[in-house]
């Protein structure tokens, strides 16, 4: 029996030198490229996941670096300024297709991230009725343009039908004026709309055309080289996510704590998570998972737009290995 109890002493003993070990192991450095600054709303599970510890227990120390857009995260990465970055899931067709070699590597969401939201006092019931009326986007190169020209397919219209703005990163002020009808973009700009009193229509662009939400990305390099950190920086992030549409008033109140520029902004904050939570993150699949038929529908819409000229194999855009 002493023996026993010495046995089992020695095992716990082991066990927490263990652990002990893996706690004081160095944090591997992470760099990742943000397609806009930290404090957009859209990144809450980014920024949730860092102040919640959740890069830290994977043994992750990650540095934030906002570039300009998805596509240029990509062409960053691809060049080896970065290890993982933030685009969407549309953009390694754009960037495969010009020989940029990235993928997805996980999807924020069964939606897309992209919404048409227009000013109700405009009466725009359906994408018909865009027909004559201005529409703003971020800008022509930003996948929220394309996701217009889609928008805009979907009625057989083209872009010499609307008058398409691209107003950078304020665009939403251009709808809360009155100067535009409607947008394309982040449910964060119909809510910065709202609350300059304006009522606003949201619809996901997936009502009318093929979309897809959020996407980590990562170059082939970085996959084959380092498969362990892409993995953890991947299930972290989706453990924010998963909180924030488990419990978006929580998470908010989190996000609120953990972002210095939304002090005493918890109301908007907490409708623009809840959106997100509702309207973006819910899929059908596993929390994080591309579907190989949308990927391909969405890619169809940008050969049609000419967008890009020549098909890549659907399987070479994302990938959905490092989910679980």
């Amino acid at each position: 029996m002493r023996g026993a109890v010495t046995a089992a002493l020695v095992l716990a003993g082991a066990c927490l030198t263990t652990q002990a070990a893996a706690q004081q192991a160095p944090l591997k450095d992470v760099t990742f490229l943000l397609a806009a600054p930290p404090g957009e709303l859209a990144f809450a599970p980014f920024m949730l996941a860092q102040s919640k510890g959740y890069y830290t227990k994977a043994g992750l120390r990650v540095r934030w670096v906002a570039v300009h857009g998805g596509v240029d995260a990509g062409k960053q990465l691809a060049a080896g300024n970065g290890d993982l970055g933030d685009a969407l899931g549309d953009t390694a067709i754009i960037l495969r297709a010009n020989g940029v070699n990235v993928k997805g590597v996980a999807l924020l969401g069964g939606h897309p991230l992209h919404q048409l939201m227009t000013r109700v006092d405009r009466k725009v019931d359906s994408p018909a009725d865009l027909k004559g009326k201005t529409l703003s986007v971020m800008s022509y190169e930003d996948t929220s343009y394309f996701a217009a020209l889609g928008i805009l397919g979907s009625a057989n219209l083209t872009k010499a039908d609307v008058d398409i703005q691209a107003g950078g990163p304020g665009v939403w002020k251009e709808v809360a004026a009155g100067k535009s009808d409607g947008i394309v973009g982040t449910p964060e700009w119909g809510a910065d709309i709202e609350a300059a009193g304006v009522k606003v229509s949201y619809r996901p662009t997936d009502q009318f055309t093929p979309g897809m939400g959020q996407a980590i990305i990562a170059s082939d390099k970085m996959i084959a080289s380092d498969p362990a950190t892409v993995r953890k920086f991947v299930q972290a992030t989706l453990h924010a996510m998963n909180d924030i549409q488990a419990d978006p008033d929580q998470a908010s109140k989190d996000y609120v704590a953990a972002v210095p520029s939304y002090q005493g902004k918890l109301p908007f904050v907490t409708n623009v998570l809840t959106y997100y939570a509702k309207n973006v993150f819910p899929s059908r699949l596993r929390p994080g998972e591309f579907d190989p038929a949308i990927v391909a529908k969405v890619q169809d819409v940008y050969v049609d737009q000419k967008i890009v000229r020549v098909k890549q194999p659907v399987g070479s855009l994302y990938t959905n290995a490092f989910i679980q």
